[in-house]
């Protein structure tokens, strides 16, 4: 009998397994920002808020208040009315502002946000009873609110992804059609209406409402229009620092079209950050609404300039890719200081329009340096 005997080229041998030199693609754990790069800005902003408290301590001079003689920066009313408090809705409005500039859009409609959704609120609010319930007054209220914030910003998402047009025109152009349409809808101006008021579940005893002087030796704290600011803060940490859709922000901001390539959703994704910004500018017209127990259609006029310089300030790049919620708090800080400073000194108010602007090309090109000598060393590294 015959065998046949494969030669070795034809026996049967198993597969070659493929290797490769080259690294594994690994998913990224953590934002851009949460290393070391984000927490030297938010120190360095700690620092200027230090710096600028120590020199409005030094040259605000002294007032008399009860009989006594305080500093005119440092005593309570001041940092708890005239800073604290009125920083909490740039704060907030700066939270959503960070969203979409790190997803490398602009958004400065949310001034006008702001006005619309106070007003809707007032007008809703004023048809309730005055004694009406905290139970029916704050939902609705945040109902109401966040409902317009929240529809102002689909709106703007869903051009700039349907449209592909540059988010500043998309928003330049919405801007001027949310403030004209509260003009156009509310006749008076001013809201509540003449002989009618807003619940005071919503003003006096939840917005305006103020601790007991025992409980911390103030007088006049009023910690609601606060505690929802560092809400909403925490609530942009959890969602930049946490969640899926946060690394996907940084993701389209810091690269487009390998996002794209990657298989990202980037219209969703950017029409997910224009509704949060509209969300935030809207709960921030609710605050306001419900602190001065009135709404007006010059409200917010000129925030975007303040929102848009906490949000840079605050660390976040214009070009796209960096930012933090918390950034955005720290950089509300340092510009309401600013304001602030500029009434205790007593200067012409409209240098806080003048030093805002310096601050913003200040941060942008700050950020710009930076970015270049890094790219530098990056190049030499290479090299070697």
């Amino acid at each position: 009998m015959f065998r046949l005997r494969l030669s070795p080229v034809m026996q049967a041998s198993p597969p070659a397994t493929p290797t490769s030199t080259a690294a594994p693609i690994e998913p990224a754990t953590r934002p851009p920002t949460s290393g070391g790069r984000g927490r030297m800005q938010e120190a360095g902003l700690l620092v200027v808020i230090v710096l600028l408290g120590l020199v409005l301590t030094v040259l605000g001079g002294k007032v008399t208040v009860g009989g006594q003689s305080v500093n005119n920066f440092f005593r309570a009313s001041n940092l708890l009315g005239g800073v604290a408090t009125p920083m909490s809705w740039y704060a907030i409005m700066a939270v959503g502002a960070t969203c979409v500039i790190i997803a490398g859009g602009i958004d400065i409609s949310v001034g006008s946000i702001f006005a619309l959704s106070a007003l809707a609120t007032a007008y809703v609010l004023q048809n309730l009873p005055e004694e009406a319930s905290p139970w029916k007054t704050i939902p609705l209220a945040l109902a109401v609110a966040g409902g317009v914030g929240l529809a102002c910003g689909l709106v703007n998402g869903a051009l700039v992804v349907g449209l592909r047009m540059h988010p500043f025109i998309v928003t330049l152009g919405t801007m001027s059609i949310f403030r004209g349409i509260g003009n156009v809808w509310i006749t008076l101006k001013t809201l509540p209406a003449p002989g009618k008021t807003l619940p005071i579940s919503f003003t006096d005893n939840f917005m305006m409402y103020e601790l007991p002087k025992n409980f911390l030796g103030v007088a006049g704290l009023q910690p609601a229009p606060i505690i929802v600011a560092l809400a909403c803060v925490a609530a942009g940490w959890f969602y930049l620092s946490l969640t899926v859709g946060g690394r996907e922000n940084y993701a389209v901001g810091g690269n487009e079209e390998a996002a794209r390539f990657s298989g990202l959703p980037v219209g969703r994704i950017k029409l997910r950050v224009y509704a949060i910004s509209g969300l935030t500018a809207g709960i921030a017209g609710l605050v306001s609404a419900g602190y001065f127990g009135s709404a007006s259609t010059a409200t917010g006029q000129g925030y975007e300039l303040t929102v848009i310089a906490a949000a840079v300030v605050g660390g976040a790049s214009l070009t796209g890719g960096r930012g933090t919620a918390l950034g955005a708090l720290l950089g509300a800080l340092v510009i309401k200081l600013i304001e602030n400073g500029i009434n205790i000194l007593q200067l012409n108010r409209e240098y806080s329009s003048i030093i805002i602007g310096i601050a913003i090309i200040v941060a942008v090109a700050v950020d710009r340096l930076s970015e270049y000598l890094r790219n530098r060393r990056l190049a030499g590294a290479k090299q070697l």
